[in-house]
């Protein structure tokens, strides 16, 4: 861009020393030519955004109706989904039309005023020439100027409007990904240290911003080592105080304390290093067996991962594992968020992770929910041994759980 800028202002110094009046065609052309970027490129990038977001629409829905394909199934949607994907296709290409027809204005325009430029500065030299009053050296030099420029522009105008055009799908993205922090560590907020694993629930209450619903004035004190069963409905509020115990959300009222220290008040990634949670859904990472166990504490060694992996009767199970690449046992890869496995052979995992983890404070929503009775029996049995000394809150549906 400097260069061309600096060719430009040359070859109308050129031309002006020649004569004044070839000069006045470039600087309507240079007019006509800002005038033309100003209004196309900011337009390209827009468009470009656009597109980009009716692009991540398509994905989207193709991929919600694969991830649900068992319940497109049972429901007989095949032909639903496809209209459904289908819209957003047609979106996607009014979008990409309406992107095309800008470039188009753009070519055309371009195509348009460089004619200008071309005929008016060589045109005119002709004229001086075929009157004497320049020679074929002025008619040759305006010629080789005017074609350079026309290049020169043509290859800067679709540059600019490229990188207009990949900022719209940078933006679209960006938006996507780097969302606002909504909860961040307090200024001077100190490790959580728990000495004792006492919780406090004072007068805490919690409507996610709607004003009504959620919890009210909830006064709970959880003494170290106390086991507390949580029994209630779906809707209850019971994910609700474990969420605001770990500091997935802030209270709006009041405060929860462990150990006299407020949770608003340490860093957030030791009060979750304090507090090992199994739940009855857990997600396990696209890695192997072995990684997602030893997630609960990279440093241990193997034999501490073994050992947690047979107390949550995970053992019986994962040397037969094998993935599509061969790899068994503890090397194999469990899939995306553990698909590759059963509810209940996730779930033992996860319950060994949080074994390994051996946190002072352990919660369990609904744990052993996806077990058959015999494995829970076991696993009841391996859950009272890891819960010793430890702070407990269990969330359960129903008081037999």
């Amino acid at each position: 861009v400097v260069y061309a800028g600096i060719y430009l202002v040359g070859a109308l110094w050129l031309l002006a020393d020649t004569d004044p009046r070839l000069a006045l065609p470039l600087v309507v052309w240079f007019a006509l030519y800002l005038g033309l970027v100003v209004w196309t490129v900011p337009r390209v990038g827009a468009a470009s955004k656009d597109f980009a977001d009716a692009r991540s629409a398509i994905t989207g829905r193709i991929v919600d109706s694969y991830t649900n394909i068992a319940s497109v199934k049972l429901f007989a949607h095949g032909r639903s989904e496809e209209e459904y994907a289908g819209e957003a296709i047609e979106r996607a290409r009014a979008t990409f039309m309406g992107q095309m027809r800008l470039i188009t204005i753009m070519d055309l325009g371009l195509t348009a005023i460089n004619g200008f430029l071309i005929v008016a500065v060589i045109g005119y030299a002709i004229l001086l020439w075929q009157g004497g009053q320049a020679t074929v050296g002025t008619v040759a030099a305006a010629a080789a100027l005017t074609l350079r420029l026309n290049a020169m522009t043509g290859w800067i105008m679709w540059s600019l409007s490229s990188l207009f055009e990949n900022l719209g799908v940078i933006r679209e993205g960006m938006e996507t990904i780097a969302q606002p922090i909504a909860l961040t560590d307090a200024p001077g907020a100190r490790v959580l240290a728990v000495p004792r694993g006492e919780i406090v629930f004072d007068r805490v209450g919690h409507h996610y911003g709607r004003g009504t619903g959620g919890l009210r004035e909830v006064s709970l004190t959880i003494r170290p080592g106390e086991k507390v069963g949580l029994v209630g409905r779906s809707g209850a509020g019971k994910s609700t105080l474990v969420n605001l115990i770990l500091r997935f959300f802030d209270t709006e009222s009041g405060a929860i304390r462990i150990d006299g220290q407020d949770v608003r008040a340490v860093t957030q990634d030791s009060l979750r290093r304090a507090i090992g949670m199994v739940t009855q859904d857990p997600s396990l990472m696209h890695r192997s067996v072995r990684a997602n166990i030893l997630y609960g504490r990279p440093e241990a060694t193997e034999a501490e991962m073994l050992e947690a992996a047979r107390r949550a009767e995970a053992h019986a199970f994962i040397p037969g594992l094998r993935d599509m690449a061969g790899r068994s046992g503890y090397d194999a890869q469990v899939g995306e968020r553990g698909v590759k496995l059963s509810g209940g052979q996730r779930q033992r995992i996860a319950l060994a992770r949080v074994i390994l983890k051996d946190a002072p404070i352990l919660i369990l929503d609904e744990a052993t929910s996806a077990l058959d009775s015999e494995v829970e029996a076991a696993i009841q049995d391996t859950l009272y041994g890891v819960m010793a000394g430890k702070t407990v809150i269990a969330i359960a549906h129903r008081l037999s759980t």
